[in-house]
């Protein structure tokens, strides 16, 4: 079948989209803004944030707000350090654009304050909101929403709003993180751990657990200078707990730091292609885990372990080593179905699990394995709905069930229900489109926009809707130029050009528009070229620049350039014969690529000065054609082999079985099956030199408006 890609890809969890607004160089760790009616409050936080001396062992730790500092300081106080000011405004101005925190005393003060509310909303409109942290100290959070206690507000109004990542307030509510430092709430102690957490990017029993070993130590200290032979009992007790911590804490920080490989690194590091960047951090995670007792492994280091075997499974994949992808693939899968099956209910645990149950039934289907496959994919689909159910307000989740119905479609693409498939993307496209409605700037929503148009596209042109197939690849590629211009070098959008380039080459041809068809085939091969210097190991990449090579050969021979077509068979044949001999196993490969080879060179026998040589490879193309798995896909090859078997057997004078040859073709012809139109075209061919009625089929391709070439020497 023609199409960009044969499945939807399901995509690792993002993280949020890098913040729009411009950046500045950080001095201060956090900017106290507060009423002066809270100015004892801000005494006391002042100087125990800059006091506050982090444990050594988690300091140099990685975690969401880059390395963890010993100490925070300086810390900008408003009003106190600025008393003697000229300009307090432009001060304090710069004082927060370059401070990385906003902590906001919040109070019924502080909310009624004028001038805390313009430092929010100054600090919002230039920093992320994960970055103010609230500290209740007196009166009640959204209290203005409650009648009768509007008083009792204590989140200024701007802490109350949302601002979007370009800095602006919009009409939705911020939900601000918030420590409580009343009695009976978080108190001062702990109220000041989770204000450091949340500054350091720990989590809050990071610190607690340290502030706890402090004290033990201190404890056994004191104890031991009274009793000698307690000293030495606590003094091995404290030892040995500090052992298991310390190593405990070196497993936190390694996972820790494995988190951010698999996560943020990898996000930063697939769009530019590099396999060989991504291969070292798999390995590297997956080197860490070998030393780990899997039975000693937490739920979430076992799923971390789940996605280093994944990125490893895919880039074994993606340089052509399915039996090693499927291994990494099914070792993955193992251990996903033991998360979801310990905790059915959590769709986190569902979504991991569903992304191994795609990839190796995408596995199988690279392999012809349709039927096991298929299955996959149902499987696939019922996770994502499982995941709904549980969850339905998480878009990324919608984004699953839209891409398990889209390989569902592709299915019935491949099976040549064309329109079946048409009408299961054209219920994809639009369910992506409601999500784009919701978010426009969402980066993975546009890439799926873009997957269905292509999808769409191919089922369309595949019904023989060639003007509604090339609008929506003209409007594929405006949304891919689009996209490629913002997203800083993401390789995906190459990727896509690339196939749809090629997809638009051959519609062009199905109009007999064959220069524009041959000058959108060289863009095709220009694209190529810029992938291969990229990452020349990408098999996926260079699959798509074979299938349009091949087709670019036979439009430079319907086109009479029997030079160009020769070089670009030479080419393409000698490239694609190189994924043959790395991974046999891949049907594409085995069948496909070397019989349209072996076709495209006995072409150009027939129409070179020794015909007689297209005999051969002919018959080595019927050979190759027998090997095809799908019935479907079996029939259409062997007539088509057929078919110029006969053009050979003809040109060595060998009448009656270049006849013979064509009545095989007509019987190996798939019976009741929808028909692209260039297997129309083919099949009207093959009829036409039997001396049997083709016009129906004729009258069928002239209301579609197909006039290639081929068909019309065909005809």
């Amino acid at each position: 079948m023609a199409g960009d890609a044969l499945l939807a890809r399901p995509k690792p969890a993002r993280g949020a989209r890098p913040d729009e607004r411009p950046r500045v160089a950080q001095r201060y760790w956090a900017f106290l803004s507060y009423s002066h009616d809270d100015a004892d409050d801000a005494d006391w936080l002042h100087e125990a944030l800059e006091e506050f001396r982090v444990p050594p062992a988690l300091v140099g730790k990685l975690t969401d707000m880059g390395p963890v500092p010993s100490r925070l300081t300086p810390i900008f106080r408003d009003r106190h350090e600025l008393a003697a000011a000229g300009d307090l405004g432009a001060e304090i101005e710069e004082a927060l654009a370059r401070s990385r925190f906003l902590i906001v005393l919040c109070s019924p003060s502080a909310a009624q304050s004028r001038w805390t509310n313009r430092e929010v909303d100054s600090f919002k409109r230039r920093h992320p909101e994960s970055c103010v942290l609230a500290v209740i100290v007196d009166g009640e959070p959204f209290a203005s929403d409650m009648p009768g206690r509007e008083a009792e507000e204590c989140f200024p109004e701007a802490l109350r709003e949302h601002y979007d990542r370009r800095g602006r307030p919009t009409d939705k509510r911020a939900e601000p993180v918030a420590a409580d430092l009343r009695e009976g709430r978080d108190g001062r102690k702990l109220g000041l751990l989770k204000i450091v957490a949340g500054m350091l990017g720990l989590g809050l029993d990071d610190l607690v657990q340290r502030e706890s070993h402090r004290r033990h130590r201190r404890l056994a200290m004191l104890s031991g200078a009274s009793v000698l032979g307690m000293l030495v009992s606590v003094a091995l007790a404290v030892t040995a707990i500090e052992s298991r911590d310390a190593a405990r804490d070196q497993r936190r920080e390694a996972e820790g730091l494995i988190g951010f490989m698999l996560g943020d690194l990898r996000d930063r590091l697939e769009p530019l292609g590099r396999l060989d960047v991504l291969d070292s951090v798999g390995a590297r995670a997956l080197k860490y885990y070998e030393k780990q007792e899997k039975e000693d492994l937490s739920d979430a280091a076992l799923a971390q372990r789940s996605k280093a075997l994944t990125l490893m499974g895919e880039i074994a994949r993606t340089r052509g080593d399915l039996k090693g992808a499927l291994a990494r693939y099914q070792e993955a899968m193992a251990s996903t179905e033991e998360a979801a099956r310990r905790a059915p209910d959590n769709p986190q645990n569902l979504f991991d699990h569903a992304q191994n149950v795609f990839w190796v039934g995408y596995v199988d289907w690279q392999q012809g394995n349709t039927g096991r496959a298929a299955r996959a994919f149902r499987e696939y689909k019922s996770l994502a709905d499982r995941m709904i159910a549980l969850a339905p307000g998480n878009a990324e989740y919608r984004l699953e069930r839209i891409y398990a119905d889209t390989n569902l479609g592709t299915v019935l693409l491949a099976a040549n229900h064309y329109r079946e498939a048409a009408i299961a993307y054209q219920n994809s496209l639009e369910a992506t489109e409601a999500l784009l409605t919701t978010a426009p700037a969402n980066l993975d929503y546009q890439k799926q926009l873009s997957e269905m148009l292509a999808y769409l596209a191919d089922a369309r042109e595949n019904s023989g809707e060639i003007d509604e197939a090339m609008a929506l690849r003209r409007r594929l590629l405006d949304l891919i130029a689009g996209l490629w211009s913002a997203s800083e070098g993401d390789m995906i959008f190459k990727h896509k050009e690339l196939a749809a380039r090629r997809s638009m080459s051959r519609l062009l041809a199905s109009r007999g528009n064959i220069d524009e068809a041959l000058d959108e085939a060289h863009r095709a091969s220009l694209v190529l070229g810029f992938l291969m210097k990229t990452e020349p190991a990408n098999t996926e990449w260079r699959s798509i620049g074979f299938k349009a090579a091949f087709e670019r050969g036979e439009l430079e021979l319907a086109a009479g350039r029997i030079e160009e077509a020769a070089a670009t068979t030479r080419e393409a044949c000698a490239a694609s014969n190189g994924l043959f001999q790395q991974d046999r196993s891949v049907t594409e490969w085995r069948t496909t690529f070397r019989r349209q080879c072996l076709a495209l060179r006995a072409k150009l026998a027939l129409r070179g000065p020794s015909p007689a040589g297209a005999l051969p490879l002919a018959q080595q193309a019927l050979t190759i054609a027998r090997e095809e798995k799908q019935p479907i896909e079996r029939g259409f090859a062997l007539a088509s082999s057929q078919m110029l078997l006969s053009d050979a057997l003809r040109a060595a004078g060998q009448r009656e079985a270049a006849q013979g040859a064509l009545q095989a073709a007509l019987a190996a012809w798939p019976k009741a099956v929808e028909e692209t139109p260039r297997e129309l075209a083919q099949h009207a061919a093959l009829l036409t030199r039997l001396g049997q009625d083709a016009r129906p089929i004729n009258q069928r391709l002239a209301a579609m408006g197909y006039r290639h070439p081929e068909y019309r020497e065909g005809a």
